[in-house]
Formats: structure tokens, C-alpha cells, sequence
């Protein structure tokens, strides 16, 4: 299966739900991962597209997403909480055909731009990409704007992430992990930064369902392809409900009120 292929398949119509679970090599002990078979487990059973995770869990739980509506994309990029003044250099842990032939279906690389590590990462995203374009796998690129050396423009209603999108794009990647700014006209210039699909995240984890929800509808009303939502979706008290819940919304176009009283959240 091609990557085209690949991406109508995580990708329905062009919008995907997408749940990393990476968090564990960051931090841990993280709630929502304790027992991480049962989250994939449930997961699964929300009927996300996405599980993003590394290299270990995808060898381990990949075979779980099969016969299901499921897939899982191998995380390349690590730091941990440990690292001091290098915490946000994420280095490369893996590589494409390894995380094919463990399981997964595409990669993720991250950057953090404005981070002294920022060229370092660069080179790295784009060894990725060129390596998966060779190889005919997708990648989402995870750029995040964090660092002693930002620069935002004055103008930048966006805080950098247009500038972060965009990046992603030019890099190679095929879809890209954003952030919500807060407002549909500020989100809406960073959907409009890149031509490719552009997923928002959660965030920290607050259990609020209908907070939640409604992001994920203004974020796909400004232009949004979806979300790319961890600790929002696995540390939430109903992992099932809440995906399937955002999957109503991301793929059905319902509203919070109808997704909220479907799955009783």
C-alpha cells in the first residue's frame, strides 16, 4: 500500500482523529499510560485513526489495530525530562524502515523552532522526509514553537504556529500537529499557512468534555483537518467516549450538544 493509500486510510476525507501516546519516554509515571494495552485497547474501541507512539509499543500493540478502523504511526523524535539544557533538543531514535517493519504505518518527527538545538532538529525532520519519500510512507511533522530564541513577529496573531506549519510543509511532511490560538481567525491563518492537513492538540489534561469538544469544532469550522490529541483523549475518565465523541464531530459535522449526548459525556 502506497502512501496516498495510507493517507485516505488515516485520513478519511481528508480528517483524521489522532492520539499520541508518546508521553511516556518525556515523562512518566503520566496518567492515562499506566496500563497502556488498555488504552490502546480503548482507543481502538473509539474508533480513532491514529495511534502515535514509539517504536516499542507500536513492536508490541500494532497487531491490536488489525481487522480495525485503526493504524499506528511510529514517533522518531525523544527527549526526556531529564535532559537539563538539551530537554528540548529531540533527537532521532529510529528510522522509516524499521518502523515499517515493526508495524507502524508512517512516521512522526518533531521540532522545536526557536530551541538552541533548532538547525540540529531541522536536519533531522528533513532526513526523515526525504528517507519516507523514498520509501512512500507518510510523515507528521510535530513543530512546536518553544525556546529560549523565538521571535515573533509583531503581526503574528498566531504565535508562531503559521510560521511552524509552514515549516512542516516545505520540510516534506504530509500533515502537521498544531495548536489552537484561542480564536477562529488567528487558527484559521495558520490552516491557511500550509497545504496539507493540519491536526490541532489538546494539551494538558482537564477533563472538561464539552471544553474540549468545542475546540476541536471551532478548529475544524476555521479549517482544521482534525486533532492530534494525547493527554486531552487518554487521561480522560471515558477514552472511548471522548474519541468517539470527537469522531462524531471531526467526521460527522455534528454539533457538541448532539457528540455530548451520544456518548452521554
Amino acid at each position: 500500500m502506497g502512501k496516498q493509500d495510507i493517507m485516505h486510510e488515516i485520513l478519511p476525507n481528508g480528517k483524521g482523529v489522532w492520539v499520541p501516546i508518546d508521553h511516556g519516554v518525556t515523562d512518566f509515571p503520566c496518567e492515562g499510560l499506566e496500563d497502556i494495552e488498555n488504552t490502546i485497547n480503548s482507543l481502538i474501541a473509539g474508533k480513532v485513526n491514529v495511534i502515535v507512539a514509539h517504536k516499542g509499543v507500536v513492536d508490541m500493540f500494532s497487531h491490536l489495530c488489525e481487522g480495525t478502523n485503526t493504524n499506528m504511526i511510529a514517533h522518531l523524535s525523544a527527549s526526556t525530562r531529564h535532559g537539563g539544557k538539551n530537554h528540548s533538543n529531540k533527537v532521532l531514535v529510529g528510522d522509516v524502515d524499521e518502523a515499517i517493519m515493526r508495524g507502524a504505518v508512517g512516521v512522526s518527527c518533531q521540532v522545536n523552532i526557536g530551541s538552541k538545538k533548532e538547525a540540529a532538529m531541522l536536519e533531522r525532520m528533513g532526513h526523515i522526509t526525504t528517507e519516507a519519500y523514498l520509501n512512500d510512507v507518510p510523515v507528521l511533522g510535530m513543530v512546536y514553537v518553544r525556546g529560549e530564541n523565538v521571535n515573533i513577529m509583531k503581526s503574528d496573531s498566531t504565535n508562531g504556529y503559521a510560521h511552524a506549519a509552514r515549516i512542516a510543509f516545505e520540510l516534506g511532511c504530509d500533515a502537521a500537529k498544531t495548536v489552537w490560538t484561542g480564536d477562529r481567525d488567528s487558527f484559521s491563518k495558520i490552516c491557511r499557512a500550509a497545504p496539507i492537513p493540519l491536526l490541532v492538540a489538546g494539551g494538558p489534561s482537564t477533563g472538561n468534555s464539552e471544553e474540549i469538544l468545542t475546540m476541536v469544532k471551532e478548529s475544524i469550522e476555521a479549517g482544521g483537518s482534525g486533532v492530534c490529541m494525547g493527554r486531552q483523549i487518554f487521561a480522560h475518565q471515558n477514552v472511548s467516549a471522548i474519541s468517539k465523541a470527537i469522531g462524531m464531530i471531526v467526521h460527522d459535522n455534528a454539533t457538541v450538544k448532539e457528540a455530548m449526548e451520544k456518548y452521554s459525556l
